[in-house]
């Protein structure tokens, strides 16, 4: 009974890592940085000068047109000590938005990160009053007396206006509010009806990426639309005879996001609204449109509607202290529960030591800590079942032609002498929900994203390599090298299975020889961080069934 359900779950726990070693994508290639223009002097705008409303327009306003029909364009750039954004007339909308604290590799001469995909520069975000005679209204080119904007870190916030005139006889303005010290924009769009008719229509954001081609693996991150929906988030995953889909409900906030990073909508307020995703079968380009309900605009009426973008980084902190739920776009899955706690305690040692790799070791130490008292009572049981090997081995060979015999015979021995016979596998079975979290914390959590350690060791997010290869090498992924770190868990974990005592069944002594074999072939594309922690842990481990032993001796 003992032998199956190692061997149960041993086989389960290698499906599940072994699908995604050999599934999981190769490395993708930064991005070649961008060309940007020298920036031209900046100027502050004030609150009271933008707050003013702007004079009536011509008589003949500007209708509906595109970059197509060769109007000129006006882009505005913001510098903020967070990002570097670039906004457009068009839309208007926002063409390029830089993270300045994080680049494309851990280069210190990669490009920022840009939260603007290219192909989507003239359609990544924006919101607009969408009539019900013409819901596929293009975009609009507005007007606007705003310059170049430069928030320092102690400055308030400041404020761009855009305005413009439809042929239908909309007057729209719309105001994009930015803070130095957050990754939040608030927009603010106001219509008024200057025609003698009521005009039906409804507001609609819209916010649109480019996922990779090439899917990640089983901990890399959901990259897609997404939305918080009656207070649980929402994936849309699309498929090629399902290009569309639709939610309703409660939504509190959509958004696109990718990789480490997010860039959500979210209304004022929760609304029962639509959100319409669709994929471009032949680019790949994901569109999130939501739509509030719809209203009505008497003659000279006003509408109004606010919105707060958020553009930056899916850290669990921040986005808690942004609000709204969001910070439910940081998801662990199944492991939620023992994931946060985990991270949080690494974000508390890094507090104070600043280096990831060093909080893990002290992590590992607190979890060794709290198991302890378990693992010192399995490391004594099975002490004891090696004093009973004499005994098994005289039962074995007794019933050898009676199976069902020799098992209740070895259960009542089990019985007079108080040993589990799953005591060998119950620290280990332990560890499985814990390293699964830190499974998904080292892949997913971006405060390990690009995180040193020490010597080769300069991304813990990444599998550890030493002296790079430019051939390929079997069962491992890009790139190529000598998997230092890993070769010694395989190594540290032998020397713990040659002190764990044998069990009695030969068959399954031999299994449990080359466990250090099979870990360290699936350990050797994991985040060098998780192989830091397995590491760590066998030592300690290997430190405490000495103790035990020599007191036992």
């Amino acid at each position: 009974m003992d032998k199956r359900m190692l061997l149960a779950f041993v086989l389960s726990f290698l499906v599940l890592f072994l699908w995604s070693i050999f599934f999981s994508p190769s490395q993708q290639q930064a991005p070649k940085p961008e060309k940007s223009a020298t920036n031209p002097p900046t100027k502050a705008i004030t609150e009271s000068q933008e707050r003013a409303r702007p004079a009536p327009l011509a008589e003949t306003p500007p209708g509906p047109v595109t970059l197509a029909q060769d109007i000129k364009e006006k882009e505005i750039v913001v510098e903020t000590p967070l990002y570097r954004a670039v906004l457009s007339n068009l839309g208007p909308t926002i063409k390029s938005f830089k993270l300045k604290g994080y680049r494309e590799t851990i280069d210190p001469s990669s490009p920022l990160v840009d939260l603007v995909d290219p192909g989507i520069r003239n359609e990544f975000i924006q919101i607009h009053f969408s009539l019900a005679s013409s819901p596929q209204n293009p975009p609009l080119v507005f007007q606007s007396n705003g310059t170049d904007l430069t928030l320092e870190p102690r400055s308030g916030p400041a404020e761009i206006l855009f305005y413009a005139k439809t042929q239908s006889g909309l007057e729209v303005q719309k105001r994009f509010r930015f803070y130095p010290d957050q990754y939040r924009i608030d927009v603010d769009i106001e219509v008024l009806n200057r025609t003698m008719q009521p005009l039906k229509g409804r507001f609609i954001a819209q916010v649109t990426g480019m996922p990779p081609k090439k899917k990640g693996g089983y901990y890399a991150p959901f990259t897609g639309l997404i939305a918080l929906r009656n207070g649980k988030v929402t994936q849309m995953k699309f498929k090629k005879k399902t290009p569309k889909k639709e939610l309703t409900g409660n939504l509190q906030w959509v958004a696109y996001q990718k990789n480490y990073f997010i860039c959500a909508i979210v209304p004022q307020a929760a609304t029962n609204a639509v959100f319409q995703g669709q994929e471009d079968p032949n680019s790949g380009k994901q569109i999130g449109t939501l739509l509030e309900p719809p209203l009505t605009a008497a003659p000279g009426a006003e509408l109004k509607k606010s919105y707060t973008f958020f553009l930056g980084p899916r850290q669990l902190t921040v986005l808690k202290q942004f609000g709204r739920g969001l910070d439910k776009a940081v998801d662990f899955g199944w492991t939620n529960i023992i994931a946060k706690p985990l991270l949080y305690a690494l974000r508390f040692f890094n507090k104070y030591i600043h280096n990831y790799g060093v909080s893990i070791i002290l992590l590992t130490i607190l979890i060794k800590i709290l198991f302890w008292p378990l693992t010192h009572k399995s490391y004594k049981s099975m002490k004891e079942m090696q004093k009973l090997q004499p005994i098994m081995a005289k039962i074995r060979e007794k019933y050898k032609d009676n199976r069902e015999q020799m098992n209740k015979e070895m259960m009542a021995l089990y019985r007079t002498y108080k040993v589990n016979p799953m005591s060998g596998c119950l620290p280990m079975i332990i560890q499985i929900p814990v390293f699964f979290a830190l499974y998904r914390i080292l892949g997913k959590a971006i405060e390990l994203r690009h995180a040193p350690f020490m010597l080769w060791i300069n991304d813990l997010s990444a599998p550890d390599r030493l002296f790079h290869f430019s051939f390929k090498v079997p069962f491992m992924a890009p790139p190529y090298g000598i998997p230092v770190l890993t070769l010694l868990m395989g190594a540290s974990m032998y020397i713990q299975q040659k002190m764990t005592p044998t069990p009695g069944d030969p068959t399954q002594a031999k299994f449990m020889m080359f466990l250090p074999i099979i870990f360290t072939f699936m350990f050797i594309n994991f985040p060098s961080g998780l192989v830091l922690y397995w590491l760590v842990n066998n030592i300690l481990s290997i430190g405490q069934q000495y103790r035990i032993q020599k007191r036992m001796a």
